[in-house]
């Protein structure tokens, strides 16, 4: 009798598992315009919590809280995180609004009262099924760049226009947009902007 409940309990959970997944493809199918259902983001927020253990949650910076780790972090982050997370840490890029899930506003809650660690190991080791790759190198350096985002992570909220001004010049550029400003900025001094 044991064992038929539990041979129904296990064809019902397939079964729902199956509807589940036929849902979703009838639904618009795995495209990554559709938001993350309620379950999904559960099922990646619980993920993201087993994933570091205690002791690392627990760790506090140790990347000193001074303008200039401020300042490398900001300059790192322009380079290497405002493409997908923006400048502002809002996540309203091209490339964070495209991705599933979408890029998080890394202003608001649900990043800022993730602990120092938490946010360290995922710098370090990215989050699976993501965008979000894994930065760590495994070096002191890498480590020390890491922890330096931390204090830049928590600093978003309170990030100023003369700060983003000063990493929108620090933002990668395609080739294209480099032509571009240099013709800009000889037009602008009264040059011919398409002379070769």
């Amino acid at each position: 009798m044991k064992r038929n409940i539990v041979i129904v309990a296990s064809a019902v959970v397939v079964m729902s598992l199956g509807a589940f997944i036929f849902l979703k493809i009838a639904a618009g199918g795995f495209s990554a315009k559709a938001q993350p259902t309620a379950i999904e983001k559960f099922a990646a927020r619980s993920a993201r919590r087993l994933a570091a253990s205690s002791s690392l949650k627990s760790r506090q910076n140790p990347a000193p809280a001074t303008e200039e780790a401020l300042s490398e972090a900001r300059a790192h982050w322009a380079d290497h995180c405002a493409s997908c997370h923006a400048n502002n840490g809002s996540g309203d890029t091209e490339m964070g609004r495209n991705m599933y899930p979408r890029a998080p506003d890394m202003r608001k809650s649900d990043t800022q009262n993730l602990s120092d660690g938490e946010l360290f190991f995922i710098i370090e080791n990215g989050i699976r099924l993501t965008g979000m790759p894994a930065w760590g190198a495994g070096t002191a350096k890498s480590e020390e760049d890491s922890w330096k985002l931390v204090r830049f992570i928590r600093h978003l909220p309170q990030v100023s226009e003369e700060e983003e001004r000063e990493m929108q010049k620090m933002n990668p550029r395609t080739p294209a947009e480099l032509q571009e400003e240099k013709e800009e900025e000889e037009f602008l001094k009264g040059g011919d902007s398409h002379a070769k």
